[in-house]
């Protein structure tokens, strides 16, 4: 794993609420959600149309409405999660939650004196994203401390312990606490003043820390949809959506070291550092599509995707416990971020733009007539790229003149080029009709959106499902099993290699679509 740059713009920003690269990971790397149709079918809607879903996908999709249409997808998810971490026991956690799959209203409206030729509006609301999730693992370690980070930031950073102590300290949610509970503090070397985290005695003991991290996260991540469609005489489909997303993410984070040694002398016992961190947004991104159907059975879709522009705002309080040992004397410490901050949690807001993509698609539909109840059989593949580098953080021009609050931006923005990659990501699904039954299949595969080769992440999913249409009323059953592996770090340092823990999540998504045409 190459050095991190993150200790370095933490120090630009100083009192900022720091965001870490995950963060920009968090809203970018997704799978598929929507109706259950489309869950059933692999994800697939970049050529094929007919769904409401297309909304979020190819909006040109819609333009083969020529009726109304709306529908309410529950979906419910479960969560299995594994997680390795050094030489730890593999550790296993379950978290299971409500989904909201595509859900709204969809009308065609028909030109009089030619049929072939339509317009087609929706309103739709979908959850993209479900963070209601829990991540655990422990594992002995004699490479690194969490308190290094904290160490690294305040021999950096310039600012004496009076000022990083005082009730508008410039570095509140890191190194205050823990410097306030001696967790680190300035050692003499030998030949000058340094500063070194307590654990690290351990280290040079060439003793293990035993470290422990469990992280639970809750929210979501929506978009509410407003699209329009035409249909040029069957031939040429053109969509345009206007998408609102609102993100609502929480996050408790614990991270544990204690003294694996038998030395009852070297007056570190255990350290908790506990992270509360809330982020609320609401943005704006465009969605443009085309499909072309050259021949009556072939389908040819592209669809490009604006990046989101989120206005987002963090509220964090951190807490460090410092369990001492050695001496009766010796008494453990606990502090909270708030005794720096005047008493109030820390907020801080800003614009974070995430990746535009593309998508190219490509249906073969089995005996395609204007009757859809003759149409027996399709097949239909997508091919997306995801811009992940392109990230980017910024603050409002307008409103915030802090010069570095704006250079902090740009620096993580330059990590985030650094640290990820575009991404191809590959869907393929399919239905067979039998009257008013349907069957489907999917599969989805999303590569590794790492520069750096050893991270290993990727997701793969597996869908089936079966649909009922009659008489204008559809209802339709999904099932998707998702497998992800991915990464996960504790704590970052700058001047060494980093730790992390490997996660495996297998997920099971149960959807069901209720839908009347009218």
């Amino acid at each position: 794993m190459k050095k991190s740059l993150l200790i370095s713009f933490i120090l630009i920003g100083c009192k900022l609420i720091a965001q870490v690269p995950e963060d920009a990971l968090r809203y970018s790397w997704l799978s598929h959600t929507g109706t259950a149709r489309y869950m059933a079918i692999g994800g697939v809607m970049g050529s094929l149309g007919g769904d409401i879903t297309a909304a979020f996908v190819n909006p040109a999709g819609l333009g083969f409405y020529r009726t109304g249409e709306a529908v309410f997808t529950p979906a419910f998810l479960l969560n299995n999660n594994k997680s390795a971490f050094r030489d730890g026991a593999v550790a296993t956690d379950k978290k299971n939650s409500v989904n909201i799959g595509t859900t709204g209203y969809v009308k065609g409206f028909s030109e009089k004196h030619d049929p072939t030729t339509n317009t087609s509006f929706a309103i739709a609301l979908n959850q993209t994203a479900n963070f209601n999730n829990v991540i655990h693992y422990s594992g002995l370690n004699n490479h690194s401390s969490f308190s290094e980070q904290f160490a690294e930031e305040f021999a950096r950073s310039g600012i004496s312990i009076a000022d990083i102590l005082n009730t508008n300290s410039a570095i509140p949610y890191t190194a205050a606490p823990a410097v306030f509970t001696y967790l680190i503090d300035t050692v003499w070397d030998g030949t000058k003043y340094v500063v070194r985290g307590a654990p690290e005695v351990i280290l040079d003991a060439a003793q293990a820390l035993k470290q422990e991290m469990t992280k639970t996260t809750k929210g979501g991540m929506y978009e509410l949809a407003f699209a329009y469609a035409e249909n040029h005489r069957d031939k040429w489909f053109m969509g345009a959506t206007l998408g609102v997303p609102i993100v609502a993410y929480k996050s408790n984070s614990v991270l544990t070291e204690s003294d694996t040694s038998s030395n009852t002398t070297n007056l570190f016992k255990s350290a908790t550092f506990t992270d509360d961190f809330k982020t609320l947004g609401i943005g704006v991104n465009l969605k443009f599509g085309v499909i072309y159907r050259p021949q009556e059975y072939i389908r040819l879709g592209l669809a490009l995707h604006t990046p989101s522009f989120i206005y987002q705002t963090d509220t964090r309080t951190t807490s460090v416990f410092n369990a001492k040992e050695g001496t009766d004397t010796l008494r453990d410490e606990f502090v909270k971020s708030t005794t720096f901050t005047e008493d109030k949690a820390g907020k801080n807001s800003y614009i974070q733009m995430t990746p535009w993509k593309a998508i190219v698609s490509a249906s073969y539909v089995f005996r395609e007539v204007s009757d859809v109840k003759k149409q027996r059989a399709f097949i239909s593949a997508d091919i997306e790229y995801t811009n992940h580098r392109g990230t980017r953080f910024s603050v409002d021009e307008d409103k915030d003149e802090n010069a570095s609050k704006k250079a902090y931006y740009k620096a993580l923005t330059k990590t985030l080029k650094n640290q990820y990659k575009g991404t191809f990501n590959f869907r393929v699904g399919g239905e067979l009709k039998f009257n008013i039954i349907m069957a489907r299949l999917g599969f989805a595969y999303y590569t590794n959106p790492y520069k750096d080769r050893s991270l290993k992440a990727n997701k793969m999913l597996l869908s089936g499902g079966l649909g009922y249409r009659n008489k204008g009323f559809f209802v339709d059953l999904t099932y998707v099993h998702s497998m992800t592996k991915d990464v996960n770090f504790p704590y970052r340092l700058e001047d060494r290699e980093n730790t992390y823990a490997s996660l495996k999540q297998t997920q099971g998504n149960i959807s069901a679509t209720f839908g009347v045409k009218f």
